[in-house]
């Protein structure tokens, strides 16, 4: 299978009816840039666990999406633990542009 022939959904937790999808759609990715972040500087779990005060059996359920227990603010503080910055920045929508969204975006990809 290709990345071609992937199809995105725009949030698969509205699509399976899940209660807050937005959130859990933000937390998702969240933990997917905490994943990666591990990944890059080859860091362990147990690691991880160590330099973020969580628990590793927690840490592991988290990036096994596990999210209960963990606050879109837990998880931006795991992030900065490991070393990453957050920067929240707010702008107005146009208001034919739909609703308006929350968004992770890379640092490389910021303007």
């Amino acid at each position: 299978m290709t990345d071609q022939s992937i199809t995105r959904a725009d949030n698969v937790f509205a699509a399976l009816g899940v209660e807050n999808p937005e959130e859990h759609a933000l937390k998702a990715e969240l933990v997917v840039r905490l994943k990666a972040v591990m990944d890059e500087r080859a860091i362990t779990q147990t690691a991880a666990a160590r330099m973020t005060g969580v628990a590793q059996p927690d840490l592991s359920n988290l990036l096994r999406g596990r999210f209960k227990g963990f606050s879109v603010e837990r998880l931006l503080s795991l992030l900065t633990a490991l070393g990453q910055d957050v920067e929240i920045r707010l702008s107005p929508r146009p208001a034919d542009a739909g609703p308006a969204s929350v968004r992770v975006v890379d640092g490389s990809e910021a303007a």
